[in-house]
């Protein structure tokens, strides 16, 4: 027991001391491969999370870093892509109805309110409000329970009307 806790303390100091060395490098690889500075965050993070999982198996854990994230960045182009390609296909409406200018500057608004909002947050709204779906399928597409998703609902909506209301 006391051999594997002092390993296990090697293992997690070994990986601070790779992260130390090695993150700002591979966010720079990601943002360069990706365009995107958030998702190459995401990426390194994701990798990372990996790393200390296969500790145990890596050799050298700073090219196994890197390809990772590479084959992750890569990834994340293909989905780009897929999704580009999806929505340039999709036919489009049929007519636009007439826009109100005050509905435009509303949109705009909401908009803006929903920027300010956490991913979770606009996921919650987006299912519970606009594909109408129930706190119990929310719940379960986001692999939460029905009262997280009561609590970040709540909390988005008071954060967007404080936007709104600004």
């Amino acid at each position: 027991m006391r051999q594997r806790q002092e390993k296990d303390e090697t293992d997690g100091s070994d990986v601070e001391q790779v992260y130390a060395r090695e993150h700002q490098a591979l966010g720079r690889l990601a943002a360069v491969m990706t365009g995107d500075v958030d998702a190459a965050a995401e990426i390194v993070q994701e990798s990372f999370v990996d790393l200390v999982r296969a500790a145990d198996d890596v050799e050298d854990p700073a090219a196994w870093l890197r390809t990772v994230v590479v084959n992750r960045s890569r990834s994340w182009i293909r989905r780009r892509v897929v999704a580009r390609r999806y929505l340039e296909r999709q036919p489009p409406p049929e007519h636009d109805p007439p826009v109100d200018p005050a509905d435009a500057e509303a949109q705009v608004d909401v908009r803006r309110a929903l920027s300010e909002l956490d991913p979770e947050q606009r996921a919650v709204l987006f299912l519970r409000y606009y594909l109408d779906m129930s706190e119990a399928q929310v719940a379960a597409a986001l692999g939460c329970r029905p009262g997280t998703v009561k609590s970040r609902a709540s909390r988005a909506l008071r954060r967007m009307k404080e936007v709104l209301d600004g």
